[in-house]
């Protein structure tokens, strides 16, 4: 595969970087790491280390660049020694941002202040700022998305850094990092204290920077969420549209006030962390979510400021009730369009009965008029009658015109995904909501639809999916890839999105990773070793359609996961294009009895 000189500069200036060309394989532990010479798949053995551990290593190297100055440099160039095992280095920078250690001798002094990641993070510059931003905290962490080396798809970096000076005055910056798509414990606490300094710092005018994509508080799965001590929420860049709610009386999935318990533990203990029940996004069932919160002040006004995560023993809570998967879901809708295809609104009557087939849970029906008035809702009356084709979700997905688009498309029917709040709560949820287009007896055309919250995904949603996407292909060519790329579009929710290549492996749209589109993958092979990507363009190629199985990370995980993807061969012109998408198997995980007590242990753990 030819690369771009630019390409290859940058690459090799991220190298001076890195310190473990490794992949994660569990928990707190990090991965073997990846030979120069072997595929980005292939593992070898090698030492593996803990985020402390490497904490413990950047501590040390700091205490000899403390204790003998310059002339530690060239103990950490030493190959072998514990500061460079095998592709383990620490780096040095100085506070300009020249790099001054690294495991390349021919790029030693050479100014990184403008390197960036994927979306556009500024490396350097953020390295610098973790360990100098906040008084008296002259250390800290900062992720960033780039490829592992020998390989094109980015992946979450997480370093930490440490100021030290020097006996001749000067001082320095000493670091080594690590590949972990999880947000660590350890992590958190960094992102909270450094969240907490800088509202002491700036007050309300702290709270742009942590809705800034390109910043420091925003990294993996995880983001900022700021309270006041009356339970209003000012800051939540992963849901803006509650910002200003008062969530003071808020439940989680089993009915604990969450809110009231953040703002009881920064005003008793200053700091600690909250566990609440949850569902990841994708997932049905709850999983206990723990986030650490600590008081900030700033001109007599305190504010609770924390950050959540799913640890890697989190617990989940026991299904009470099975939800439809996709191919009910389609046969609920389905059946329900036959029947008023022969009542019409007699229908209605049966299909607002609770424990009914039609309404259970929080699975009910809906019927609107194709000029996208609500003219039938289960669940509440209350809502009929509004024109409410123009809605839009939390993220400005114009969820209404997409109902309208999927039962006036040339199948009548198809699938809408969208954030939208379960019945009593206010953070919105990932919904998706089968429609299909119906003709009354009296002549005239409606949409009936129903929806499930946080469904899970299954081969029969995915290959319908890809079979929208690739008739769109067919259809339009090259014209549909935009459409297939926007983010509040129907091709793209929770962790799931179209994808297109050509017959060739080169790849043409990639919404969830614009930065390889244009790039050959022919020959990229999972973590397991196995040519993937050569081997469903192949199968796609001779029978039409594929499905194939290799083990990829999960977003927000650092263990490689087994993922279903499905892809069709699809012809436009005399081009030859190959359409898919893919899911990842589901995580049984632990249930709350068997390991609430590892999870909560963990967390009594010292900061």
């Amino acid at each position: 595969m030819k690369v771009s000189f630019s390409l290859l500069l940058a690459f090799i200036a991220i190298y001076i970087l890195n310190n473990a060309y490794g992949q994660q394989l569990n928990g707190h532990r990090l991965v073997n790491t990846i030979s120069k010479t072997e595929s980005p798949g292939s593992f070898q053995s090698g030492k593996q280390l803990s985020t402390r551990q490497l904490v413990a290593l950047v501590n040390d190297a700091s205490a000899l660049v403390s204790k003998k100055g310059e002339k530690a440099f060239t103990e950490f160039r030493s190959s072998g020694s514990r500061w460079r095992q095998g592709e383990t280095y620490i780096f040095v920078l100085d506070p300009q941002g020249n790099m001054l250690v690294h495991a390349d001798p021919e790029m030693e002094n050479k100014n990184q202040l403008d390197l960036k990641d994927v979306n556009g993070k500024l490396i350097v510059r953020g390295l610098i700022k973790a360990a100098t931003a906040v008084p008296n905290k002259p250390e800290g962490w900062y992720h960033y998305e780039w490829p592992v080396p020998g390989g094109l798809l980015p992946r979450w970096k997480s370093s930490f850094v440490q100021l030290v000076k020097a006996p001749s005055g000067k001082s320095y910056i000493v670091g080594s990092g690590m590949y972990n798509d999880r947000m660590e414990k350890e992590f958190v606490v960094d992102l909270v204290k450094n969240a907490q300094a800088e509202i002491e710092k700036h007050g309300r005018g702290a709270f742009k920077s942590f809705h800034d994509p390109a910043g420091p508080f925003l990294a993996k799965d995880a983001y900022i969420f700021v309270f006041t001590m009356d339970g209003v929420e000012i800051v939540n860049p992963a849901f803006p549209t509650v910002e200003g709610n008062n969530n003071f009386d808020m439940k989680d999935a089993q009915g604990k006030y969450l809110v009231r318990e953040i703002i009881k533990t920064v005003q008793t203990s200053d700091s600690g962390w909250v566990n609440y029940m949850w569902p990841k996004p994708g997932e049905s069932i709850p999983t206990q979510k723990s986030a650490y919160v600590r008081k900030a002040t700033f001109n007599g006004e305190t504010f609770g400021v924390g950050c959540g995560i799913y640890l890697a023993d989190a617990p989940k809570a026991v299904e009470k009730t099975k939800k439809l998967t996709a191919p009910e879901l389609m046969a609920l809708v389905r059946d329900a369009a036959a029947d008023l295809e022969k009542r019409g609104t007699k229908a209605f009557p049966d299909f607002r009965k609770k424990g009914s087939r039609w309404f259970r849970n929080d699975t009910y029906l809906f019927v609107w008029s194709l000029d996208g008035t609500r003219v039938f809702h289960a669940a509440d009356s209350l809502m009929e009658g509004k024109k409410i084709d123009g809605t839009t979700d939390a993220h400005g997905r114009p969820y209404g015109k997409m109902f309208l688009e999927a039962a006036n498309s040339r199948k009548g029917e198809g699938w809408v995904h969208y954030m939208f709040p379960e019945p009593g709560d206010i953070f919105p949820a990932w919904k998706s909501s089968f429609v299909k287009r119906v003709k009354f007896p009296d002549g005239r055309q409606y949409l009936v639809g129903s929806g499930i919250y946080n469904m899970q995904m299954d081969k029969a949603f995915i290959e319908d999916l890809v079979n929208h996407a690739a008739s769109l292909v067919q259809d339009k060519g090259e014209a549909s890839f935009n459409q297939l790329r926007d983010k509040k579009g129907p091709f793209y929710f929770m962790d799931t999105y179209i994808f297109v290549e050509d017959s060739k492996g080169k790849i043409l749209v990639n919404p969830a990773q614009p930065s390889i589109e244009g790039k050959n993958m022919i020959n990229e092979k999972d973590v397991k070793g196995k040519s993937f990507v050569r081997e469903y363009t192949e199968a796609s190629l001779k029978n039409g359609s594929a499905w194939v199985n290799y083990y990829w990370y999960k977003p927000g995980d650092n263990t490689p996961t087994q993922k279903h993807t499905y892809v069709r061969k699809v012809q436009h012109g005399n081009k030859t294009y190959i359409v898919g998408a893919g899911y990842y198997q589901p995580d049984e995980g632990k249930k709350t009895s068997q390991a609430q007590k590892t999870s909560s242990e963990s967390l009594k753990e010292k900061e």
